[in-house]
């Protein structure tokens, strides 16, 4: 008797799309060969593409000898601009976008490739970050809010600023390979144009993301991710309104104007 099992996994299911991985890369060397040992498990037709910028560990020999299509800048491009370049060079059916300091194993990866398969075109790690706390960090009240502003409250946290996530080929046309460097207005274009945007699989990486070392009270990244957010609001409202399409019941603004 044949049993049928549910959900994907990385031992009986293989993508029938070709699958551009695209990993951003900065001196990663030590978790670099893992990441591209998962992904290389990975049951499909694969093209690697590693976009290396301003590293100085040797991260761009390891990637060159993966057989990855590599793309080398002497110097650092800035936080998610790879993700950009990398999609702008990649010419599968479904991207999936990873980073080179997470490992992740490949059956948590597969997840995102079948959803996109199935119709997905943004296919979000569900991952909402830490909220069962006395003080929630400014950047994960930032996705919940993005989301509820875009009419996605079901969404939660899940956000195009946590890796893993998968696009298919119509979200990369439609969203634009140049606003994937901004992943919140990415998440914002792609909602507003009728995308299917779900959040499809959880993958810790809160408990994986290595600390970076910072000076104390001092936190660039957060600060550069949250004006990304604001980013994504002004570009939703003038795509939209000036309220988001949100109603205003019944103020009658005129009548103090």
């Amino acid at each position: 008797m044949r049993i049928l099992r549910k959900g994907p996994s990385a031992r009986m299911w293989t993508p029938r799309s070709r699958v551009s991985v695209i990993i951003p890369v900065m001196n990663e060397r030590t978790t670099l060969p893992a990441v591209l040992r998962e992904v290389k498990k990975l049951r499909a037709q694969l093209e690697l593409i590693i976009v290396v910028n301003g590293s100085t560990d040797g991260s761009a020999a390891i990637a060159s000898m993966s057989g990855a299509k590599v793309i080398h800048y002497e110097q650092p491009l800035g936080h998610d601009v790879g993700r950009s370049i990398g999609a702008r060079h990649a010419t599968g059916d479904i991207l999936l976008f990873l980073d080179g300091d997470m490992v992740i194993p490949a059956a948590k990866l597969m997840p995102y490739l079948h959803a996109v398969e199935r119709g997905v075109d943004v296919a979000l790690n569900q991952y909402n970050g830490k909220v069962a706390v006395t003080s929630v960090h400014p950047v994960v009240l930032a996705k919940h809010a993005l989301n509820a502003v875009l009419g996605r409250p079901d969404l939660k946290g899940a956000s195009m600023t946590t890796i893993p996530h998968a696009l298919s080929r119509r979200a990369v046309e439609t969203i634009g390979v140049e606003h994937l460097a901004v992943p919140p207005k990415a998440q914002a274009i792609a909602i507003q144009r009728k995308l299917k945007v779900a959040a499809v699989h959880l993958v810790q990486v809160g408990r994986i993301n290595p600390v970076r070392r910072r000076e104390k009270g001092s936190d660039p990244l957060g600060r550069l991710i949250i004006g990304d957010h604001l980013e994504a609001i002004r570009w939703y409202t003038e795509a939209t309104n000036e309220r988001g399409l949100r109603t205003d019941l019944f103020r009658n603004r005129h009548m103090v104007r």
